[in-house]
Parts: structure tokens; sequence; C-alpha cells
């Protein structure tokens, strides 16, 4: 009983991190929720044995690591070419400061969607979501060097899709 509800303390306290790093990885609303329930419901069946071999910075990887297997995964299937749209709706028009910051949220989101799979997951672990190179390497299953490697990389193209009035969003 205790495992359970250790279990849904750490889906309750993580699963807006998870889909947070799952919405920029997909950016679909939709998508990343699914991504999201699919990790939790995969980690449950061995939540007792994970908790008695790691702590929680240990689960964390894990679930990121999961998070991102997923997505690669799903990516491979191609099940789907849906492109989802943004609901209308009823709230007022924002105002500039936020007019701004929404604009500059989807610039940088449209470029993301440009990358590759794995250099857009590789590109959002490491920078967004503040992992390091051995834990990217870990949860991506390559090596230190080549997290560095399409770190870069991503970030040049990054660089290229943005465009040199652009590229500053990168560093906000």
């Amino acid at each position: 009983m205790t495992d359970e509800l250790d279990f849904d303390e750490f889906a309750a306290t993580r699963a807006k991190r998870l889909f947070q790093a799952a919405y920029l990885m997909c950016g679909d609303w939709h998508q990343a929720q699914d991504l999201v329930q699919t990790t939790l419901s995969k980690l449950y069946p061995v939540w007792g044995r994970l908790r008695r071999k790691n702590e929680i910075n240990g689960l964390d990887a894990y679930a990121r690591k999961v998070l991102l297997r997923t997505y690669l995964d799903h990516r491979r299937l191609r099940r789907s070419s849906e492109i989802a749209v943004a609901e209308v709706t009823d709230h007022p028009a924002p105002g500039a400061e936020e007019s701004r910051r929404l604009e500059t949220r989807m610039t940088l989101l449209e470029a993301l969607r440009q990358l590759p799979p794995r250099s857009r997951a590789v590109v959002v672990m490491r920078y967004l979501d503040d992992c390091s190179v051995e834990a990217v390497a870990e949860a991506v299953g390559i090596s230190q060097a080549s997290v560095k490697t399409i770190s870069f990389r991503g970030l040049a193209k990054l660089r290229e899709i943005l465009g040199p009035e652009r590229t500053l969003l990168l560093q906000d």
C-alpha cells in the first residue's frame, strides 16, 4: 500500500514537469498528455522495485528516460499525420507585453518542431529541462560526445531557422 501512495505522490508532483518536457518535444498538447500518461503507466508496474533501488533523483531521471523513449517510439510509428489546431478562446486580446511573450513562445515552438525528433529531445532535455550531459546520454542511450554533438548541431539549426534577428530568443 505504501508503494501505491508513494507512486501517487510521485505522479502528482512530477506530472506537470513531465508534461512540459513532453510538450516541448512533440509540440502537441494532447500528444504530450498521452506521453505523460503512457510514461506513468509504464512506471507503475515496476514502481516498488524502482523505489527500493533508486533515490528520488534517480526516479526523476528514470521517468525522463521513459518519457523520452516513449516519445521517440511514437515518432517512429508515425501513426497519424494530423495537425493539431489551437482552439478558439473567448479570452480578451493580450496586452503588448503578453503578446510579445506569446509571439516569442510560438516562434520558439515552431523552430523546435523543425528539428528532427532526437535532436529536439536532446535540446529540450539539455537546455529547457536543465539535464546534465551525462543524464541525457543515459536517457537517450548514446555517448556523452554524441549528446554534445547533437546539442551543438540542434542549437545551430535553431539559430539558422530563427535567423540573425531572432537568435537572441535562444538566450532569453
